[in-house]
């Protein structure tokens, strides 16, 4: 969902095609090594359209990280597990899929991050957004669970998931997995 649908306006499709090319871009080939004129011209829209919905570069990129963030919300909603326990090890199997995927290419949050060190920046205050969304939703899914320390525990498991996105950039999707099950029952287990 954009930002625009969530203030109340119709989206504008030359608006969407801007950021559909931003993320597919982003994504693939990183925030900073992609230019405001490749994304126009594969968008197919004026300087002044994008202009008119994106002030800046920076925009774009807070977009794209509030997009993101929306779409992990709607994947959260849309998990069949029953439990709490179920629909916590249902994200890290989904995310674990994903990452062995061959059109992985890291976690959107962690690579537009480390391409914003500056923790005031704007861009990096959504991807704390998100993050703080995510160890939300950890806390009250172990305390659902009936978790005896849901606070001090969604800090190990969001851990566990930075861990997830790197490792699977790095190492055999296997071997993560395997590591992350057993990481995961482990915390779940205390």
């Amino acid at each position: 969902m954009s930002a625009e649908t969530l203030e109340g306006r119709r989206p504008s499709p030359a608006r969407e095609r801007v950021l559909e090319t931003a993320t597919r871009l982003f994504y693939t080939e990183g925030v900073h090594s992609v230019g405001i004129d490749r994304i126009i011209a594969e968008a197919g829209v004026a300087k002044a359209t994008f202009y008119h919905h994106f002030p800046g570069k920076d925009d774009l990129v807070r977009a794209y990280v509030v997009q993101q963030t929306s779409l992990q919300h709607t994947l959260v909603t849309t998990l069949r597990a029953t439990s709490p326990r179920e629909k916590l090890m249902e994200i890290f199997a989904y995310m674990c899929e994903f990452g062995a995927g061959t059109s992985y290419r890291g976690c959107p949050f962690v690579n537009t991050a480390a391409e914003y060190p500056d923790p005031a920046h704007p861009v990096r205050q959504a991807i704390n957004e998100y993050r703080s969304w995510v160890r939300g939703l950890y806390r009250d899914l172990l305390a659902a669970d009936g978790h005896p320390d849901p606070e001090r525990t969604a800090d190990i498991v969001l851990l566990l998931r930075d861990g997830l996105v790197v490792g699977f950039d790095l190492d055999d999707p296997a071997t993560v997995r395997a590591a992350v099950q057993e990481a995961l029952a482990r915390v779940l287990a205390t």
